[in-house]
C-alpha cells in the first residue's frame, strides 16, 4: 500500500489517464482494481492525517482526514465501484474517463482542508460530470448539458467570490465552520445551496439527470449533491435556516414527482426530497441530527443508485423511460424488478432496509429539539416518498399494465452492480451497527425500538392504502406525455419571453425614433436647399458695400472686446 498522505483522488486521476490509452478487458480490470485498492488503502488511513502546503502566504491543506470525510470517502469508493461495474458493457472512452475524473473530484472535495482546494475540485466536478450528460449525444442532452454546466459554473464563481471575501475577512482559507455571519458566509452558503438543490435552485438536477446516459445518471446521482451535503455539514452545522430549507425540500418535490411521467425525472425529484432530510438534520445540528444527515447521505447514494440502475437497465433494454410507455416488464425482467423493489423499500424506510436506520435519526432529533411542525413535515414527506419512489417507480415500470414490450434481462454486469447495491441495502438495514461505527458521533441510537417500528409500519401501510384507493377511484394523476418545467419556467419561459418582449419594444421604439429623426433631418435639408436655390434668401445678390460695412462692424466689436480684457 502507498503512504497514508497520498490523497484518495490521485488513483482515480491516474486510472482515468490509463483509460485513455487502454481498452477492453485491460481497461475494465485497471478501473476495478484501482478503485478496490484505493478503497482498501483508505480503510487503513487513520483519522487525523493531514497534508499542508504554503501558497501565497496562506496555509493550504489539500488533504485532511477525519471521521466525517472518511465516511463520505468510503461511500464514494463504493459508488464508484458499483458505477464502473454497471457500465462495463459501455464502449465509450469519453464516458468512462469522465466518470473516473468525476468520482476522483468528489473525493478531492470531501478531503479538502481549505476552501481553495475545495474550489478546484468543485469546478472539476462540474466540468467532468457534464460529459456524462452529453455522452447520450442527442439534441435534448446537449441543451440540458449546457444549462447544467452554466448553473454548476455559476456555483463555482459564487464560491470563489465567497472564499476571497472570507480570506480578506479572516486571513485564513481553512475549510471549517463558517456560518452566516457576513457576506463571505452567505456567498459560500449560496454556492453550496445550488449544488444541494435548494428550492428554486434545484432544476438543474431534474433537467439534466434524466437526459444523461443510462450509466451516467448512476454516477451523477452519487456525487455532486452529496459533496454539497458534506460541505454544508462541515461549514454550517446548526444553522437554523437549514432546518426550514430542508423541511421545504422534503415536501415540494412530492407534488411534482407524482405528476411526472419520465421515471428518471421522478427519481431526480425523489433525490431532492431525500437531500431535504439531510439538510434539515444539518440545520438541527445536534450529534444525533448530524449522524442522521450523513448516514442518510451514505444510504441514499446506495439505494438511489440502485433505483437509477434499475431504470437505466429498463432504458437500456427498451429504449423507453416514460411510465405511460412501460408496464408488464416483470414478465421479461423479473430480476431487475426484484432488485428495483429492494431499492424502493430502502428509500421508503421499510424496517430491515437501509433507509429505516438513518432517516429516523433526523426525525427523532427534530422532536427532541422541539421542532414539532418540522417533524410533521418530515412525516408527510416520508409518506410522500413511498408514493412516488417506493410505489410509482416499480409499479409503472414493471406492473401497472402490460405494455406489450418483451425483452430480456440486462447484461450480467448490470445485474451484478444492482445486486451489490441491493445486498448493501439489506446489510445496513439488518445490521446498522456497522454504519453507526463510522459516524462522527457516538449517540447510542437504536432504530429498532417498538414505537418506531410500529409507527413507521403504520405510516407505510396507510400510505399504500391511499395509493390503492386513489388508483382504483381514478383519482391518481395519470401518466401523460408532457413537459413539467417546474421552477425552470422562470428562466426557460418567463425570462426569454420577457427579454423577447423587451427587445421587441426596444427595436420598435428605436425604429420610431429613427423615422422621426430622419424626417426632421430631411425637412432641414429641404430648407437649406430652398435657401440656396435661385430666388432663395442666401442666393440673392447684395452690394459689395454692405459686406465692407459688416466687416468694419465686426472689427470694431473685436477691438472693443480686446481693449476691455486688456484693461
Amino acid at each position: 500500500m502507498w503512504p497514508a498522505e497520498i490523497p484518495a483522488f490521485l488513483p482515480f486521476f491516474l486510472v482515468a489517464f490509463l483509460a485513455v490509452i487502454t481498452k477492453g478487458t485491460l481497461r475494465a480490470t485497471l478501473m476495478i482494481a484501482t478503485i478496490v485498492a484505493s478503497g482498501a488503502h483508505l480503510w487503513l488511513v487513520p483519522d487525523g492525517v493531514q497534508l499542508t502546503v504554503n501558497f501565497l502566504g496562506y496555509e493550504l491543506m489539500p488533504y485532511r482526514v477525519d471521521k466525517l470525510s472518511l465516511l463520505f470517502g468510503y461511500v464514494f469508493h463504493i459508488a464508484a465501484l458499483i458505477g464502473v461495474i454497471f457500465s462495463l458493457h459501455v464502449r465509450d472512452t469519453m464516458q468512462q474517463v469522465a466518470a473516473l475524473i468525476y468520482a476522483g473530484s468528489a473525493l478531492g472535495a470531501v478531503f479538502a482542508g481549505d476552501l481553495l482546494t475545495l474550489f478546484v475540485f468543485w469546478e472539476l466536478l462540474a466540468l467532468s460530470s457534464v460529459f456524462l450528460v452529453w455522452a447520450r449525444r442527442t439534441e435534448k442532452s446537449y441543451q440540458a448539458g449546457l444549462r447544467y454546466l452554466i448553473i454548476q459554473v455559476l456555483s463555482g464563481v459564487i464560491l470563489l467570490a465567497g472564499l476571497i471575501y472570507h480570506a480578506d475577512k479572516t486571513g485564513s482559507l481553512a475549510f471549517e465552520y463558517i456560518g452566516l455571519s457576513g457576506m463571505n458566509g452567505w456567498l459560500i452558503f449560496l454556492a453550496f445551496g445550488i449544488k444541494a438543490c435548494f428550492p428554486l435552485l434545484h432544476n438543474w438536477a431534474t433537467d439534466a439527470y434524466p437526459e444523461a446516459t443510462p450509466t451516467g445518471a448512476v454516477f451523477l446521482s452519487a456525487f455532486t449533491t452529496k459533496v454539497a451535503v458534506y460541505s454544508l455539514a462541515r461549514a454550517y452545522p446548526g444553522t437554523e435556516l437549514l432546518v426550514f430549507i430542508g423541511a421545504t425540500m422534503t415536501c415540494f418535490p412530492i407534488f411534482f414527482a407524482v405528476i411526472e411521467n419520465d421515471l428518471r425525472r421522478v427519481l431526480a425529484y425523489s433525490m431532492i426530497n431525500q437531500i431535504g432530510f439531510m439538510v434539515c438534520g444539518i440545520g438541527i445540528g445536534t450529534a444525533l441530527a448530524i449522524n442522521g444527515a450523513v448516514s442518510h447521505a451514505f444510504n441514499d447514494i446506495i439505494f438511489k443508485g440502485l433505483l437509477f440502475m434499475s431504470m437505466g437497465a429498463v432504458l437500456h433494454m427498451t429504449g423507453r423511460m416514460n411510465g405511460s410507455d412501460l408496464g408488464g416488464l416483470y414478465k421479461s425482467m423479473p430480476k431487475t424488478a426484484a432488485l428495483c423493489m429492494i431499492g424502493a423499500a430502502s428509500i421508503s424506510a421499510f424496517p430491515l432496509f437501509s433507509g429505516f436506520v438513518s432517516k429516523s435519526m433526523v426525525m427523532s432529533a427534530a422532536l427532541e429539539e422541539g421542532h414539532t411542525w418540522v417533524w410533521l413535515m418530515l412525516l408527510f414527506a416520508s409518506a410522500g416518498v413511498f408514493h412516488h419512489a417506493g410505489i410509482k417507480i416499480p409499479y409503472f415500470a414493471f406492473f401497472a399494465h402490460d405494455s406489450g414490450i418483451r425483452t430480456t434481462e440486462p447484461p450480467r454486469n448490470m445485474l451484478l452492480a444492482m445486486s451489490i447495491a441491493a445486498a448493501l441495502c439489506l446489510l445496513i438495514g439488518i445490521h446498522p451497527a456497522w454504519l453507526y461505527s463510522l459516524l462522527p458521533f457516538d449517540t447510542g441510537y437504536n432504530p429498532y425500538d417498538a414505537t418506531h417500528v410500529l409507527a413507521q409500519t403504520q405510516l407505510l401501510f396507510f400510505s399504500a392504502l391511499a395509493f390503492v384507493w386513489l388508483n382504483l377511484r381514478g383519482l391518481y394523476p395519470p401518466e401523460l406525455h408532457s413537459v413539467n418545467l417546474d421552477a425552470e419556467w422562470l428562466y426557460r419561459r418567463l425570462v426569454p419571453q420577457g427579454l423577447r418582449a423587451g427587445f421587441t419594444w426596444l427595436w420598435r421604439t428605436d425604429a420610431t425614433l429613427r423615422k422621426a429623426s430622419m424626417k426632421k433631418l430631411y425637412s432641414f435639408f429641404d430648407y437649406l436647399v430652398q435657401l440656396h436655390y435661385p430666388g432663395g434668401k442666401v442666393s440673392r445678390l447684395r452690394p459689395t458695400g454692405n459686406m465692407v460695412m459688416w466687416v468694419a462692424v465686426l472689427l470694431a466689436v473685436y477691438m472693443w472686446l480686446l481693449l476691455s480684457f486688456v484693461e
